[in-house]
């Protein structure tokens, strides 16, 4: 018997959704199709239940309050309709798997479950922010797009979901990506095997169910799952990630295993919370279990301290007395007479527009040329401007576009600083040997040959980024774009290039 409400394929649903093909059903018994927009002209993904009406309210409710968030790890909400005898969903349709598809085949590396994870804190960060929860985090909610996109699928927020709850299924969502096993005290798909557990009422850590796992990361997994151990919020969380994925060495595609190993410096087990397992020596009683969000301030306060001493020592220790005004920044004598600046020196490279020109790479059109005199001006309130995109990702008409600096000769770089027109753009530091000309196929042998100088990483409107090589031409690539003013578009107002010792 056909259901009543039941769709069709071919059918055009409010007279502009066209259905096309059924996905699946998901755990509450609503339909999930592909169709089309044929105003637009875009894929989409219809959520159907039936009956509509008050059994649909939660459903159509939780679509509304996402559809006032817009952020490039959230999955966009279209529309809402309720026709009585059912209700659907019209949403941005991701072409890709889903987490629990890609943990299927093999767990994530350390580097790409840290920045799922902090794909889908950053995204409940802006969730939380409105005054909603979200209700709906678990692998088969967060969706890898082929086009390199983290998205957070559908909300399902009700009176018994709370931010807190959300925040500890990022810790499942981690463990998951990191061993390919669910925690079940977390609500989540069956169809994943279960976290083992190695004593009643405790789980393995990330690190005895895989090896390779890097300490701080099990340990920050196991925390978010201890209700012992209180949550810290989605945005504080999000802030932790970043923190940890600065230890990356590039990322690598979902579903496989990089070959790049963390080191693990720590010479016996770690303590990972209440749930942690623990083999160290008996040394009296064990502190109270500290979140290792909070551990990072503390480190902060201890690396401050030994930078302090050791720039005093160093003071005394180069020259006998402190320093005069005068002598700050002058050169020095060699034992042959010869001058130079001291090593260690850090000094800006002066920039000109010369130096600078655009890449924008097939299938781009390399008319974005207006103002790229404007990123290297000295001025914070004038910069490169990208054209307006449909999309964070350009449109899908291409993977970045950015600035290429030619330095003139190679040299040793320790910071970019850039000041951009909008928070949350996605940036890469790439560099190279050679410039393969100004041209279309010189700007995607550039896009396609140079090498990462660390993994992207979105940028605020001012943002320092460290780096540590010697090169000749530099890359400030642009993979994301933010949404500012209901546009896709972002500045680059000013680019300033730091050199370290040895340039």
């Amino acid at each position: 018997m056909t259901q009543v409400g039941a769709p069709a394929v071919g059918e055009i649903l409010a007279d502009r959704y066209r259905i096309e093909e059924h996905v699946n059903d998901d755990s509450t018994g609503r339909q999930v199709w592909r169709g089309v927009d044929v105003i637009l002209r875009r894929a989409v993904t219809i959520v159907l239940r039936t009956p509509g009406g008050a059994e649909a309210d939660e459903m159509l409710g939780a679509a509304v309050a996402a559809s006032r968030v817009i952020h490039p790890n959230i999955v966009g909400v279209y529309d809402a309709i309720d026709e009585g005898s059912r209700a659907y969903v019209v949403r941005e349709w991701v072409e890709g798997r889903s987490l629990r598809d890609a943990v299927r085949e093999a767990p994530l590396d350390p580097a790409r479950a840290v920045t799922v994870a902090r794909a889908v804190a950053d995204a409940l960060a802006a969730v939380h922010a409105t005054g909603v929860s979200h209700g709906n985090v678990h692998p088969g909610s967060v969706l890898l797009s082929v086009d390199d996109r983290i998205v957070l699928g559908d909300a399902r927020a009700n009176e018994r979901t709370t931010p807190e709850a959300d925040v500890r299924a990022v810790g499942a969502v981690l463990y998951c990506a990191l061993t390919g096993h669910w925690p079940r005290q977390i609500p989540g798909p069956a169809a994943l095997p279960a976290a083992p557990a190695v004593d009643p009422g405790r789980i393995a850590t990330p690190r005895q169910v895989l090896g390779g796992v890097p300490a701080e990361l099990d340990e920050l997994a196991m925390d978010l799952l201890n209700p012992d151990v209180p949550a810290p919020g989605a945005a504080e969380l999000a802030v932790e990630l970043t923190r940890l994925s600065y230890h990356d060495r590039g990322l690598h595609n979902a579903g496989f295993q990089g070959q790049y190993q963390y080191q693990d410096y720590s010479p016996e087990p770690v303590r990972a919370g209440p749930l942690g397992f623990v083999s160290t020596p008996d040394r009296g009683p064990e502190p109270e279990p500290q979140p290792v969000w909070n551990k990072v301030l503390i480190g902060v306060a201890g690396l401050l301290a030994i930078v302090l001493v050791g720039l005093l020592v160093g003071t005394f220790l180069s020259s006998g007395v402190p320093e005069s005004p005068e002598a700050a920044g002058a050169e020095q004598k060699d034992g042959n007479g010869k001058s130079g600046k001291r090593s260690g020196d850090v000094e800006e490279i002066t920039l000109s527009p010369d130096m600078v020109r655009l890449v924008d790479p097939p299938s781009g059109d390399r008319t974005e040329t207006g103002g790229i005199d404007l990123s290297v001006d000295g001025k914070d309130d004038t910069g490169w401007p990208t054209q307006e995109y449909q999309s964070a990702r350009f449109g899908n008409l291409k993977q970045g576009m950015g600035l290429l600096i030619d330095l003139g000769k190679p040299k040793k770089l320790s910071a970019i600083h850039l000041t951009m027109s909008a928070p949350d753009a996605e940036v890469q530091i790439r560099h190279g040997d050679e410039d393969f000309g100004d041209s279309s196929a010189g700007d995607k042998q550039i896009s396609e040959s140079f090498a990462n100088a660390g993994p992207p990483r979105q940028v605020q409107t001012k943002e320092q980024i460290a780096v540590d090589i010697k090169t000749r031409y530099l890359l400030v690539w642009i993979t994301e774009l933010p949404l500012n003013q209901g546009k896709y578009q972002v500045e680059i107002r000013e680019i300033r290039v730091i050199s370290g010792s040895g340039s």
